[in-house]
């Protein structure tokens, strides 16, 4: 099935990206922002076959929210710990569309509990193509930030902080949104914030000081969107970082967000590396599929 290449697709909550793979050679690729909420319902099998449309008629190996519930078939949470192997045995076959989804990943704690989908591939994918040891802390931004920890190449446990949406929801419908158009860098606002998120005060007070600072003058208009994404991420930090050992932390995903929270991170004083999110999908991807040959 896999002789001709196959099409590898990361569908997250807000974007989607898919990639025609010929062995080590990416043949084509495409990115659009038909994300797991803006398919209606019933919409996949078109979606679907959008991509094929756009990429050829090849096997579909699918991660992310295609699985999720109200996806286009649920595909399971596997329990932490959990390796490649256990990920690839259960992946959900579509026979008759030649296609496969993988898993997601769950980890419970107590009344904690967390769920990840399309992270695991970029995770295994990362150990497969040495971009991080078997044993490794990775912070993975994104609308749900995730914390994870590996040990011996298996995924053990992971937390969720929904920063990335915190700050869309803030752009889109707070009273501080017409000040959140600007491209958030690092620098002196945004340290000043990660500093104040980090401090470990409420979130919501701080908030609505930025408001404050505004009307009063402290605090510039064009600042405002670099101090909150350190306000959140500083905050992030603190709790995704309040359980896992010391150690360098592996930033992966997309550079304009894997900047920010390295600048954080090095501002606390961790140790940390950046890796290319989309290099450990693709890695992850091949393995996958290696283990089905």
């Amino acid at each position: 099935m896999w002789d001709e290449g196959f099409i590898a697709v990361d569908w997250g909550t807000t974007n989607r990206r898919a990639w025609r793979i010929d062995g080590d050679r990416v043949m084509g690729e495409f990115a659009d922002d038909l994300g797991f909420t803006s398919v209606p319902a019933g919409g996949f099998p078109a979606a679907v076959a959008g991509i094929r449309a756009r990429l050829g008629d090849l096997p579909l190996l699918m991660s992310g929210m295609v699985g999720a519930r109200g996806g286009w078939v649920p595909a399971p949470y596997l329990p932490c710990p959990l390796d490649l192997d256990t990920l690839v045995a259960g992946l959900v076959r579509l026979e008759d569309e030649r296609a496969f989804i993988v898993p997601g990943a769950s980890y419970e704690e107590g009344k904690r509990a967390d769920v990840l989908r399309g992270e695991e591939t970029q995770f295994f994918g990362a150990v497969a193509a040495g971009l991080c040891g078997t044993d490794a802390l990775i912070c993975h931004p994104g609308t749900h930030n995730k914390w994870a920890l590996l040990e011996g190449g298996r995924l053990t446990r992971f937390r969720t902080v929904m920063t990335g949406e915190m700050f869309n929801l803030l752009k889109h419908g707070s009273l501080l949104k017409a000040w959140l158009e600007t491209e958030a860098t690092p620098g002196a606002p945004f340290a000043e914030g990660v500093a104040q998120g980090w401090e470990g005060r409420a979130l919501t007070a701080d908030l609505f000081t930025v408001r404050a600072r505004v009307l009063l003058g402290s605090l510039q208009e064009y600042e405002v969107a670099s101090f909150v994404s350190g306000l959140l991420i500083g905050a992030d930090l603190r709790t995704g970082l309040s359980d896992l050992p010391q150690g360098e932390v592996v930033v992966m995903g997309r550079g304009a967000l894997t900047r920010l929270f390295s600048a954080a991170l090095t501002q606390v004083g961790r140790p940390n590396r950046e890796v290319d999110g989309e290099e450990a999908f693709l890695a992850g991807a091949r393995a996958i599929t290696e283990r089905l040959s």
